[in-house]
């Protein structure tokens, strides 16, 4: 184990830094995930309930216009889409303007959309569908209800996220994500750094993870995607949310050396290790 230096107070945020990244190893694999539909793998169609097997804007009525597909499990009255895996970069999602897409090389150097950034062929990390927010337009929560937790136990909640921008449009972009668990009286929010996307670009997939302590069992969890500048829209991609119990004593250890709240990123890549971001 390697030797923790420094001041009393620099000791404990290194132990307890330690103990975030056993947290987060050790609770994925043993705790159960209190988020449903956490891949946003189930759709279903607004009209009639069935299921849907398209890229569309999604939630309740927005600027008044109803989107024909529902994440279930999840809500918002934004400018936000579910896209499913080969379909942002090419065929696009419905929405109330038509069809939305973003840059990407997977349409072909013909393509309307096409521009070598490394957007992955198949999108999330893990192959799935992902939620496309315009971070600068119509922004609105995208929430859902976590059941199961308990009061003052840490729950450790993470995402995979990235950044990038609407075809049609040019300029570099920014974009973050303000992550909130709420019980109705109190909110606790915790913001993803600042990622800068360059024109036309693509981030890469970055992996994030925050500390609540909630103080119910059942909470309101929601993600708002916030970024710039408006008018050559600015996207915030989200993906894979899980919230897991941290158990003890990890979660002492969390709290007594304060780093509820910590968030932890790392970039993918296609080759090599993780390389951590730090803020």
């Amino acid at each position: 184990m390697g030797r923790f230096r420094g001041s009393p107070r620099r000791v404990a945020i290194q132990l307890g830094a330690a103990a975030a990244a056993c947290a987060i190893s050790c609770t994925a694999q043993a705790q159960t995930n209190l988020i449903t539909n956490g891949s946003f793998a189930a759709l279903t169609l607004t009209s009639g309930g069935g299921a849907a097997n398209y890229s569309a804007e999604f939630g309740t009525s927005n600027n008044g216009f109803t989107p024909t597909v529902q994440i279930t499990g999840w809500t918002t009255a934004g400018y936000n889409f579910v896209f499913l895996p080969n379909t942002a970069d090419t065929s696009g999602a419905t929405g109330q303007y038509g069809a939305l897409h973003l840059w990407g090389p997977n349409g072909g150097t013909g393509s309307s959309t096409y521009s070598n950034n490394g957007f992955t062929p198949t999108a999330s990390p893990t192959g799935g569908n992902f939620i496309g927010a315009d971070s600068a337009y119509e922004v609105s929560p995208i929430s859902t209800t976590v059941n199961g937790l308990t009061p003052n136990k840490v729950v450790a909640i993470s995402f995979a996220w990235a950044g990038a921008q609407q075809s049609g449009f040019s300029r570099a972009t920014t974009e973050k994500w303000t992550v909130a668990l709420t019980d109705g009286t109190a909110t606790t929010t915790h913001t993803t750094q600042v990622i800068s996307v360059v024109n036309h670009g693509f981030s890469g997939w970055l992996q994030s993870t925050f500390y609540f302590l909630p103080t119910s069992t059942s909470e309101t969890l929601s993600f708002l995607a916030t970024g710039t500048p408006s008018g050559v829209p600015p996207f915030a991609l989200l993906a894979n949310v899980s919230a897991v119990t941290v158990p003890e004593p990890t979660g002492l250890a969390l709290m007594l050396s304060g780093l509820i709240g910590l968030v932890g990123a790392a970039r993918f890549y296609r080759r090599g290790p993780a390389r951590t971001v730090r803020r």
